[in-house]
């Protein structure tokens, strides 16, 4: 009997599982190879952008340019995206004095300076200003057909030309990354960011989904009512290298670079497996549980129900955010949070209970930095190892089938109807 060795990424390091190879499925990205010289890409899809005139041409009467820029726990390569951009925008005589850096923070915990300078780097931080978004200074811009009003960060909302940079790749609920979701909910108003959120529990809100998919939607128009001009996406392999990077219109390039996570990600299984073992793809994607979540969302595709999900996730900084942490350690019952979120909906709470929908229909163990009675306390399966977990699930089918997900924050597994 052959087996297979797999190594799974867990915070900046890696864990094995050992498994017989004919009752697995390893399901890897098909990815495509990064490009020799990344800068050179961003300049070239900045002089030559999608649906856009160039961007020097577009920036030329402009006074108070701002670039916006994903936070810590997103893989965009700001420190590659960004100082192109500032190049550009220098050739067409934008000091920069006349350019901000915004981190969209979302709902996220605000950065340091070392780590905005990780971001961007050290040159580009130390020339250019650059800020957190700051959730209680929020003007009113419009309000969508959905009904979310568009409050943006004071900052972004005085600028006369916004550029929303970011990485594409599979969201949960929004389809996609990238476009227009750096503006929201990257900088806009707490309450702005629950209102969009809501749309996460309607039909047809789910990954590598566009047209139908209400978040999404909202989330666009949002971004056209605020008024983002420009776009500059970096489309990652699973070795967060770049493949293409995306720029222009903020629909028409975003939908180009959704082809090339399509090619990548999304992934066809002649079925639904009894055991998914799925790790987030390491640090920074498993930094916390808040952000593991999405890896559990993508393997719940793949399982049957009643079946069993591993979820590797090294959990570094607990939790994550506050009101998501009181929910899933106050909770008597998975039932619980689901009750609380119909009741009213909360941001940052809302992932509980997204968890807790899938902890209903599977069993769910999770290898972190978790004792066993923390584990067990917020309702997952504790076991020492990925291998002690499989072992152990293992037992429970007869001829089980197991697919096993390297990187489940931006696989999508699915069967063919």
């Amino acid at each position: 009997m052959g087996h297979k060795e797999i190594s799974l990424k867990y915070g900046k390091g890696a864990v094995d599982v050992r498994i017989d190879e004919n009752m697995c499925i390893v399901l890897y990205p098909e990815d495509l190879p990064g490009v020799e010289n990344p800068v050179e890409e961003v300049s070239m899809s900045l002089k030559d952008p999608i649906g856009k005139a160039p961007l020097s041409d577009l920036v030329k009467d402009k006074k108070d340019v701002v670039i916006l820029a994903s936070d810590i726990t997103r893989p965009s390569p700001s420190h590659i995206l960004i100082p192109p951009i500032i190049d550009e925008l220098n050739k067409a005589g934008i000091s920069d004095d006349s350019i901000k850096i915004v981190f969209g923070l979302g709902y996220h915990r605000k950065h340091t300076d070392d780590e905005k300078k990780t971001l961007v780097g050290e040159e580009v931080f130390n020339r250019i200003k650059c800020i957190d978004h700051d959730i209680d200074d929020c003007v009113y811009v419009g309000t969508t057909k959905r009904g979310t009003p568009v409050e943006v960060f004071r900052e972004v909302y005085n600028a006369d030309f916004i550029i929303a940079t970011g990485n594409l790749e599979l969201h949960y609920k929004a389809g996609y990354s990238g476009g227009h979701k750096a503006l929201l909910p990257g900088v806009c108003s707490k309450n702005t960011i629950e209102k969009n959120h809501v749309l996460m529990f309607s039909e047809g809100a789910m990954p590598g989904k566009i047209d139908g998919n209400p978040m999404r939607e909202d989330i666009e128009e949002g971004g056209k009512i605020a008024g983002v001009d420009f776009i500059v996406n970096a489309v990652l392999n699973s070795h967060k290298e770049i493949v293409k990077v995306v720029s222009g219109d903020p629909i028409k390039a975003h939908r180009e670079g959704a082809k090339y996570i399509d090619k990548m990600y999304k992934r066809i299984i002649p079925e639904k497996a009894d055991i998914v073992v799925a790790s987030c793809g390491g640090y920074p994607k498993d930094i916390n549980l808040y952000q593991a979540q999405k890896g559990l969302d993508n393997a719940q595709y793949s399982v049957k129900d009643g079946g069993t999900i591993i979820l590797v996730a090294e959990c570094r900084e607990g939790l994550g955010e506050k009101l998501f942490s009181d929910w899933m350690v106050n909770s008597s019952s998975v039932d619980e949070p689901l009750k609380w979120i119909k009741e009213e909906f909360r941001l940052g709470a809302h992932k509980a209970a997204v968890i807790c929908e899938v902890l209903k229909r599977a069993d769910i163990y999770l290898i972190s930095s978790f004792d066993r009675s923390f584990t067990e306390k917020i309702f997952f399966k504790y076991a020492k190892t990925s291998q002690d977990a499989l072992d152990e699930a293992i037992k429970k089918y007869h001829d089980p089938k197991v697919l096993v997900l390297p990187y489940a924050n931006s696989t999508l597994p699915y069967v063919e109807e």
